[in-house]
């Protein structure tokens, strides 16, 4: 009979080339060890290219697979977990780590470590771009361009604040954009500055939406409505500070599958990282994968 307990056997699997993979690998691997998690084996990825293949291996060699990284790298290995019964456990070691925020698991070492120790199995669900899945956000507009151009040095150093710079630098030359978002029963089409593709509430490591969860069976579109750069910066700023009127500039759209197009025809960014292009089609796998998540006790949201 399966249980909610997480396994105790796992192999880590961690992208060096993450803000702070490589000065956090043997900490990690002591740290498990000594919260009882038994290391099959443990890999430190010098090349990103190879995380996918070194982490599909591993999911037919263990029960639970650890992967630590930025929102990227989890991105970007987690279609291999769907379908298979292998626990996805996370570290966020990258700069936003919007999905551990979503999730609640904590961004500290010691705390993210207690979840795959102490916490549970959960299914979550995983939004999709067409075929491809992604755990946490997707958008386009100013986002893509930033993840494009931002130089890897000022993320390393800079955290949040570097994403912060580069953005005002690129919204300089920024243009809007006419979005058409189709649900199935109308067809929607306003001007927009930028669009978020939300399964969870952070995209950034901001708190962007207070209906997007990874567990509801919807998938949320956020578009930040009108032609304003102006407007664009101040959604940014209002929901950083979480002021009252944060949501006053942007529509959201709930539901399971859309039909997405842009005039002219934009790049998306999937989790930090640009990989499709419109037109799209935007949908929810409901409880697609089990991670390793908080025990209720352990959250703190």
């Amino acid at each position: 009979m399966k249980t909610n307990n997480l396994p105790r056997d796992a192999i880590l699997v961690i992208n060096a080339g993450s803000r702070k993979g490589d000065d956090l690998f043997e900490e990690a691997k002591t740290k498990l060890a000594e919260a009882g998690i038994n290391l099959v084996d443990s890999v430190d990825v010098e090349n990103p290219e190879n995380i996918r293949k070194i982490v599909r291996q591993a999911i037919k060699d263990a029960p639970m697979v650890i992967v630590g990284g930025g929102d990227g790298s989890l991105s970007g290995v987690v279609d291999e977990f769907v379908g298979k019964d292998c626990v996805f456990a996370i570290l966020p070691l990258g700069t936003a780590n919007s999905s551990a925020r979503t999730m609640g698991i904590p961004l500290d070492l010691d705390g993210a470590i207690d979840v795959i120790a102490n916490g549970r199995r959960k299914p979550i669900d995983l939004g999709m771009i067409d075929e491809d899945y992604f755990v946490n956000a997707a958008s386009l507009g100013l986002s893509p361009i930033i993840g494009e151009t931002v130089p890897n040095e000022l993320k390393r150093y800079l955290g949040r604040f570097g994403y912060l710079f580069w953005a005002m630098k690129c919204l300089v030359g920024f243009r809007p954009f006419r979005l058409m978002i189709d649900d199935g029963a109308e067809k929607h089409r306003l001007w927009s500055t930028e669009v978020r593709i939300l399964n969870g509430s952070y995209h950034g490591g901001l708190e962007l939406s207070d209906n997007a969860e990874i567990d509801s069976g919807e998938i949320v579109i956020q578009a930040v409505v009108g032609k304003s750069k102006f407007q664009l910066a101040w959604d940014w700023y209002a929901k950083a500070l979480k002021l009252r009127d944060r949501d006053a500039n942007t529509r959201e759209f709930a539901g399971i599958s859309f039909q997405l197009d842009t005039r002219p025809k934009l790049k998306i960014s999937i989790d930090g990282e640009v990989l499709a292009s419109t037109p799209v089609q935007v949908k929810i796998a409901a409880k697609a994968i089990e991670v390793a998540f908080p025990a209720d006790e352990q959250r703190t949201d």
